[in-house]
């Protein structure tokens, strides 16, 4: 392999590493407030990337369907909850709460479609179509079993991959989609180097999220909330803060940034229906290297994970997804050997 190859290979990498870097900030977040492994991440990734191609061909995107579809469901699933509970008084705040609020994106987006749209508009639709389906799917999946066991959110969490999937069919069909770059032309980055400006627009815009995101959660009210629920559930229960009102924020953040995530990565490869498992699988390599816990080690394993995709599939491209995901094996074995392991306080009985 000569300098000249490594150097493509890393800047591709670069650029699929700012792609793993959001997927798996937003891993982390979900897991670290609401216990659980978001495993449709990509799902939710994919549908981003679809109703911006829908919006720039000029067409009503599905994801208006989809998300009116959830939201009725969800509002009756809390209807007879709240009705069996005898709180009837609440049933108007739950229709506003799940029912019109997930619904004001989606008439803009029915009024403009069809137009020719600038560019910004199109992305922040697409962006504010995709937010509300995490929140919602989380209220009739996650919420009745909020206090369960870790694997059995994972279980959830795979079941709803496949919902999601299925879903994503029915909706928006078997066809592939790949959105129009945002920026064209390539700059040379080195002598003989060159990178194109789509590659560096991924990068840029992820280290940008990546810092916002950190400024959120340091600076802001709701970002300590957040941090105070994922180091001490009951202590954040203590102060006032509602784990339930922070999940539903963590699951509305993690939405957005799996939205940027399709929409970065739209232009870059064809889009279907079912491409998010492997987004969301790789984002969970780079998110397992962290521990699920720490957002810069997170950010380090994605970039170790764009880098060995990159190199991989330069060195066998049928092999790349297995030399990948072999990367989780050194990765646990390190985080065993230095993790402390609780012992059984259980005394055997004489």
């Amino acid at each position: 392999m000569s300098w000249d190859i490594a150097m493509i290979l890393t800047v591709d990498g670069l650029g699929a590493a700012s792609i793993y870097l959001l997927a798996g900030l937003g891993l982390v977040l979900v897991f670290s407030v609401t216990r659980v492994i978001f495993v449709p991440f990509g799902d939710i990734a994919v549908f981003g990337a679809l109703t911006l191609a829908y919006l720039e061909t000029g067409r009503i995107p599905p994801t208006i369907a989809l998300v009116a579809t959830l939201a009725a469901l969800t509002v009756l699933v809390e209807i007879v909850r709240l009705i069996r509970q005898g709180t009837h008084a609440a049933i108007p705040r739950t229709v506003l709460n799940w029912g019109l609020l997930p619904l004001l994106p989606c008439l803009p987006a029915m009024l403009l479609a069809g137009g020719d749209l600038p560019t910004y508009l199109t992305v922040l639709l697409a962006l504010a179509l995709v937010v509300p389906i995490t929140p919602l799917m989380a209220r009739l999946v996650f919420h009745p079993i909020a206090d369960a066991s870790v694997l059995v959110l994972l279980i959830a969490a795979l079941v709803m991959h496949f919902l999601l999937s299925g879903l994503g069919l029915l909706f928006f069909g078997p066809e592939g989609f790949r959105t129009q770059p945002f920026l064209r032309g390539a700059i040379e980055v080195l002598p003989g180097i060159t990178a194109s400006y789509q590659i560096l627009l991924m990068i840029g815009a992820s280290l940008v999220l990546a810092a916002l995101f950190f400024v959120a959660f340091e600076r802001t009210m709701i970002g300590k909330a957040l941090r105070a629920t994922a180091l001490n559930r009951v202590g954040a229960q203590l102060v006032g803060i509602r784990p339930a009102a922070t999940a539903t924020v963590t699951f509305c953040l993690a939405s957005l940034l799996a939205g940027f995530v399709g929409i970065l990565i739209a232009p870059a490869t064809t889009m279907y229906y079912d491409s998010g498992l492997a987004i969301g699988l790789k984002a969970f390599v780079g998110a397992i290297i962290g521990g699920l816990s720490s957002y810069p080690l997170t950010a380090l394993g994605s970039l170790a994970v764009g880098l060995l995709e990159s190199f991989a599939s330069f060195w066998n491209g049928a092999m790349k997804d297995v030399i990948v995901f072999s990367l989780l094996i050194p990765a646990l074995l390190v985080r065993s050997h230095f993790s402390t392991h609780a012992e059984d306080d259980a005394e055997e009985e004489v």
